[in-house]
């Protein structure tokens, strides 16, 4: 039997049917638009990025990663989600910190000092 044919069979079971049919791959389906999202957004300008939400995602898809790894069964759909989202939302809070830590402490150091008299 070809890999083809192995493939459409398993396409067509109920194995496959009962598993699209569930949360197991809707959830992490509908929750991939947080990591589109935060990959689009990677193009727009940095001072409108929030720091802390950046960090509340990066948390968020920590715990989701290592939950979706402690159900029963793996949810590798659900991880996969969670990584998109996490590599994207450490890309953001880099971007993150370098407008609005690393610039400001760089416009600082160049600046004159003003004297007082």
């Amino acid at each position: 039997m070809s890999s083809g044919n192995k493939f459409t069979k398993f396409l067509f079971s109920k194995d496959f049917l009962r598993y699209v049919c569930s949360t197991h791959f809707w959830g992490p389906v509908s929750n991939f638009g947080i990591p589109l999202a935060a990959i689009m957004d990677t193009q727009k300008d940095a001072k409108l990025i929030s720091g802390p939400m950046t960090g509340s995602l990066i948390i968020y898809s920590m715990v989701f990663m290592r939950y979706s790894l402690a159900v029963t069964p793996k949810n590798y759909l659900l991880f996969a989600c969670h990584f998109v989202n996490e590599c994207a939302q450490i890309v953001q809070g880099v971007r993150y910190v370098n407008y609005h830590g690393v610039s400001n402490l760089l416009n600082s150091a160049t600046k004159p000092a003003v004297k007082e008299e």
